[in-house]
């Protein structure tokens, strides 16, 4: 979804912006995968921390592209609700690497 929206952003965004949240967007799969292959729950738990704050950096981007109207308000909430929904997962997910 994150893909779709940053279309919408101006065409001078295209190297800022538009770059900056797709590429933290990529990051949260990308840091969960490279956990998985990791041996100890510690490390795993270290690369869950780091797809949570990829995700808070998609966040921060969206609140930014908001304010500058570059995302309707409707997307905005939908967005941010997922987000929400994620954060609540990849903390858990970690909760339960350091528990194990």
């Amino acid at each position: 979804m994150i893909y779709n929206i940053s279309r919408q952003f101006p065409e001078d965004e295209k190297f800022g912006l538009t770059n900056q949240i797709r590429r933290a967007a990529i990051s949260v799969s990308s840091n969960l995968a490279e956990g998985t292959s990791r041996i100890t729950n510690k490390d795993k738990a270290h690369f869950s921390t780091m797809a949570f704050s990829s995700l808070m950096e998609v966040l921060n981007q969206l609140i930014i592209a908001n304010e500058l109207n570059y995302v309707s308000q409707e997307d905005y909430s939908k967005i941010r609700k997922q987000i929400e929904k994620v954060s609540n997962k990849l903390n858990a997910l970690r909760k339960s690497q350091l528990n194990d």
